[in-house]
């Protein structure tokens, strides 16, 4: 396996020409197992959901060399709570095990708070079988908060998940 240079991952807004590379993680059905986001058949529901659901900054790609492999997105909160937003990420599966997931974590944290200022509470959720996601969470200093019973709806269940947190007085873990 071709260990990545950190450097040469970023996070991005989305473009219409990464629709190839957005139909190939996009349409993995392992990609998506454990999000909320639809699998893409086709090129025409790759640019639709280029051009509708990948509004800057809420949803950016994460890439390698300028190619969309995934995406990180955040999701913020209405009125009353938008001091919290949730964040979740989805990357292609040739890249899985490599810390391209925690990079783009890593870049997304540094500059989050400064995207969104009345953001004071991140937060991610993962199904309790997803370990790695956990890890990356993790790894760039999440805390994990506790297990929610049957918190969602999930893919035609009700599903325990982990809540992990970063507030913004957390230290922000540099970009390697």
């Amino acid at each position: 396996m071709e260990i990545i240079n950190p450097s040469r991952i970023t996070i991005r807004a989305f473009k219409e020409s990464d629709i190839d590379d957005v139909l190939l993680w996009l349409g993995d059905e392992r990609v998506i197992e454990d999000t909320r986001l639809e699998t893409c058949k086709s090129k025409k529901e790759a640019l639709d959901f280029i051009k509708n659901e990948c509004i800057y900054p809420i949803r950016q790609s994460i890439c390698l060399d300028d190619h969309s492999i995934g995406m990180v997105w955040i999701l913020p909160h209405a009125n009353d709570e938008k001091y919290k937003a949730d964040m979740g990420y989805a990357i292609g599966f040739n890249y899985w095990g490599q810390g391209i997931a925690t990079n783009a974590v890593r870049i997304l944290l540094s500059k989050v708070f400064h995207e969104f200022p009345d953001l004071r509470r991140l937060q991610a959720f993962t199904v309790l079988e997803n370990i790695a996601s956990q890890r990356v969470l993790e790894k760039v200093g999440f805390c994990r908060e506790g297990m929610l019973r049957k918190i969602f709806y999930f893919k035609g269940n009700f599903v325990d998940f982990y809540i992990f947190s970063f507030l913004w007085t957390d230290d922000i873990p540099s970009i390697v």
